[in-house]
């Protein structure tokens, strides 16, 4: 399988995580924080499924498009022949069962049909096709990777893969003998192209640099760490021990991220790091890994 677009981490999903780490997040959001992280893995599992397929298929993960000025998310598109293989990825968890046209947990509780979501991007997908004339057929499906899941009253009809039918999907998939050709590689640059690198409808809620905690978290249990040792970050959790610079650098990438406008100073670095006590050292790996500006009092790195 040729990947032409990896899947990675959104930029909601990045900043829940490290308010997670620094604040004390609302029911609310600490609820659409679990979502978008078991959605993630949800997504991951499944890629690790489409890694079996032949080099005879394109894959492109996590696209953003628009159409008609609406946006649409797709979590995978597999293109072989002359067809798109449409895959919506759940990582539900637990029983849940099918009334009509409503789908419910089995505490009675209504939840969003993932099957007209499915149904809303196959449209919004077939209608920009047509805009950029590309004639393709769509074969969606709707995958659930959990097998902690089980769904009562499924219709046969509808195009529902289960985790005890991935493999037979793969097998399946991988017997389709068309060679890729210059068609099919056009048809992903048109997509990357169209791609959004961010969404206008941002979920992710409003912090402030006061509001949050300061320290080096331990990349490897996500603690903060308590102790620096002859140039070394000591974990006292997990026992995981990093390079004091690498620490420090993490830390400058992860204020960066969050506060995109703060200019990155000796200053600002050392109250982020809040454990380890040096600005000269703080200076140091400043100056041997950004660019200085300014001078005295004024100077930041970039």
């Amino acid at each position: 399988m040729k990947n032409q677009k990896e899947r990675y981490e959104s930029n909601d999903l990045r900043i829940y995580q490290r308010l997670n780490d620094r604040s004390r997040l609302s029911d609310e959001d600490l609820a659409y924080f679990s979502y978008l992280e078991k959605g993630f893995k949800g997504e991951k599992k499944f890629d690790e499924w489409t890694s079996k397929l032949s080099d005879n298929w394109l894959f492109l993960n996590d696209l953003l498009l628009e159409c008609n000025k609406s946006e649409f998310q797709i979590d995978s598109i597999g293109i072989n022949g002359e067809t798109i293989y449409l895959f919506e990825v759940k990582n539900f968890e637990g029983d849940y069962y099918i009334e009509g046209d409503q789908w419910y947990k089995t505490s009675k509780t209504e939840i969003k049909n993932p099957y007209e979501q499915l149904n809303r991007t196959e449209s919004m997908l077939r209608k920009l096709l047509n805009e950029h004339k590309i004639n393709f057929k769509i074969k969606p499906h709707l995958v659930f990777v959990n097998y902690d899941f089980f769904l009562y009253n499924a219709p046969m009809n509808l195009p529902i893969i289960f985790p005890s039918q991935l493999n037979r999907l793969i097998n399946e998939l991988n017997l389709q003998r068309f060679k890729l050709n210059v068609n099919h590689f056009h048809l992903a640059e048109v997509f990357l192209s169209l791609h959004k690198s961010e969404s206008k409808y941002k979920q992710f809620p409003n912090y402030q640099y006061e509001q949050l905690l300061k320290g080096i978290i331990c990349i490897n249990c996500n603690t903060y760490i308590t102790e620096v040792k002859k140039g070394k970050l000591v974990c006292q959790a997990c026992g995981y021990i990093e390079d004091l610079s690498n620490g420090i650098l993490r830390s400058v990438e992860e204020l960066k991220f969050l506060f995109p406008n703060r200019k990155i100073t000796t200053n600002a670095v050392y109250e982020w790091c809040g454990i380890y006590k040096s600005k000269k050292g703080i200076w140091k790996v400043l100056r041997e890994n950004f660019t200085k500006n300014g001078h005295g009092k004024y100077s930041y790195f970039d």
